[in-house]
């Protein structure tokens, strides 16, 4: 079976799909690809069982009528975190699940104090631009604002000090080297992804893809999902 994913859950759903092979369900081949390539690769219509993407971009997907609808699933939920360069470039960053800041009023602080601020492609990224926007800060800090090329992952910027605060999905800093994890962005103004699988409507098996979508959603629920700072759905 061939799959595709956006890199930011590329780690859980390998691991997903080993214990799928060890229960004997046929091996997943996963291609992990930046988001917005990965949307374009399933409208051109390349050939895939499964897909793995944010719910929006699924969504949009299903519309055009390249994965099936109604298979939609949600799986897995990862809060955007805030992230410094450690200057420890071979010790791997750590999770931290509590906020970075207290509130909001933190977050806008540290964003008028950073020189350059580091953001991600994709749903996230799109979504702090979307709240620096509202919080009237867009023309303060604009020049200020890099975001990272298609699969690159912010903290790779962090690291080599291409950017002094970075914002990312944890799990995507989380195990990166080179980087301090700060905590998530506070609850009045988190910013969180809710990932989902379809099975594509070029399947060559649709019901096989289902059935291993269904114990995708399992394993993620049974553990998976929180070993790499996801919460499973």
């Amino acid at each position: 079976m061939r799959a595709i994913s956006s890199m930011a859950t590329r780690h859980v759903l390998a691991e997903i799909a080993e214990i799928a092979a060890a229960a004997g369900l046929p091996a997943v081949e996963i291609s992990s690809v930046g988001g917005v390539d990965a949307a374009a690769r399933v409208a051109d219509g390349e050939t895939f069982d499964l897909v793995f993407l944010a719910e929006g971009a699924l969504t949009s997907l299903a519309a055009g009528g390249h994965v099936d609808r109604s298979s939609v699933t949600p799986l897995l939920l990862s809060p955007v975190a805030v992230a410094v360069a450690s200057g420890s470039p071979d010790t791997p960053a750590e999770a931290v699940a509590a906020p970075a800041f207290a509130d909001a009023a933190g977050v806008r602080a540290a964003l008028r104090a950073a020189r350059r601020v580091g953001y991600s492609t994709g749903p996230s990224g799109t979504a702090l631009v979307r709240l620096i926007d509202e919080w009237g800060l867009a023309d303060e800090i604009g020049e200020r604002l890099r975001q990272a090329r298609p699969g690159v992952p912010v903290a790779r910027d962090l690291a080599d000090g291409e950017v002094d605060l970075g914002f990312q999905q944890l799990s995507e800093l989380v195990g990166q080297p080179g980087v301090r994890i700060l905590g998530v962005l506070p609850e009045d103004c988190a910013i969180e992804t809710v990932f989902a699988g379809a099975v594509g409507t070029a399947s060559t098996d649709p019901a096989l893809a289902a059935e291993l979508l269904a114990f995708f959603r399992g394993a993620a629920r049974q553990g998976a999902a929180a070993t790499h700072s996801f919460v499973a759905l």
